[in-house]
């Protein structure tokens, strides 16, 4: 089934598709609770059972998604793992997803961007989730959907993932653009969520949460997103040919990636292991301050 657009769908296109059968909606609501908490990553199961979209299936980010073998926290679920979950849910390969949470995008960010990695371009993020449909009065339920197993064939584009060795190999160069969509404070090494503070050297400082419109909960529009990539130093009409974005855990920083696309740049890779990884590892650089 075809949708606007290649990153969001509104509220309202989504009220007039329920119920439409090559639809799969899917609730990802979650919390990440500030450094030093645990655990840090929690999934808002409670919150689903109580209320969610007509027709949603609810993903666990903590746990449906990720490698539990992997001592990096969150890392993505290996393709077997991966698609044996996503058949589950419903989702085979012609399915449009249709992904929300209530945290300015991050974690439906986290499934689309895991999602397309798996070679599965069909998805969209609700622009404002769940926290604008209730605004909107629109409908919800307690009921749990009925699902019926499809079969999802994973197939990865390496291309839009990076590992802690891929970005230490760009390090310094002029062709690979890094964004640290973490807050400042954890940018300029003023506190961490790891045992060292700071960022990756070159990388350049872009908060997840300055792409999202307060009043909303919407992305911003494209010629605000525009400056505030600008703000950072970033030209996104002049984008080298390979950007990778990074925050704590690889969640937060693909609302920085969807803001892209958003822009017209859809291969925007995701540093997995980000700063738990990076900054736990005392033989990566790290750089203090709030220059790149």
């Amino acid at each position: 089934m075809n949708a606007p657009g290649t990153v969001v769908v509104s509220t309202s296109w989504l009220a007039a598709n329920l119920g439409n059968p090559g639809i799969r909606i899917i609730d990802v609501r979650g919390k990440v609770l500030p450094p030093g908490s645990h655990p840090r990553y929690l999934a808002k199961r409670s919150d689903y059972d109580r209320g969610h979209i007509p027709s949603a299936a609810f993903v666990d980010w903590t746990r449906d998604i990720v490698d539990l073998a992997d001592p990096v926290p969150v890392q993505l679920a290996p393709p077997d793992a991966f698609a044996a979950t996503m058949s589950g849910l419903g989702i085979g390969d012609a399915t449009l997803v249709i992904a929300y949470d209530d945290y300015d995008h991050m974690f439906a960010g986290r499934l689309a961007w895991a999602l397309r990695y798996y070679g599965h371009d069909a998805v969209r993020l609700l622009e404002g989730g769940y926290t604008l449909w209730i605004a909107e009065n629109r409908p919800v339920t307690s009921d749990s959907p009925v699902i019926l197993p499809a079969r999802f064939t994973p197939r990865a584009r390496p291309a839009l993932r990076r590992t802690a060795d891929d970005v230490s190999r760009v390090l310094g160069r002029a062709d690979v653009l890094l964004v640290d969509a973490r807050a400042p404070e954890q940018y300029a090494g003023k506190s961490s969520a790891a045992t060292r503070a700071g960022h990756i050297p070159g990388a350049r400082n872009v908060p997840y949460a300055a792409l999202i419109d307060p009043s909303s909960g919407r992305f911003r529009g494209k010629d605000e997103l525009a400056r505030t990539f600008a703000d950072a130093g970033i030209d996104v009409e002049h984008l080298p040919p390979e950007v990778v974005v990074y925050c704590n855990g690889g969640v937060s920083c693909t609302v920085a990636s969807s803001a892209l696309a958003i822009l017209g740049h859809e291969e925007v890779a995701v540093y997995d292991g980000s700063w738990n990884e990076w900054g736990n590892d005392p033989e990566r650089p790290i750089r203090t301050g709030s220059k790149p």
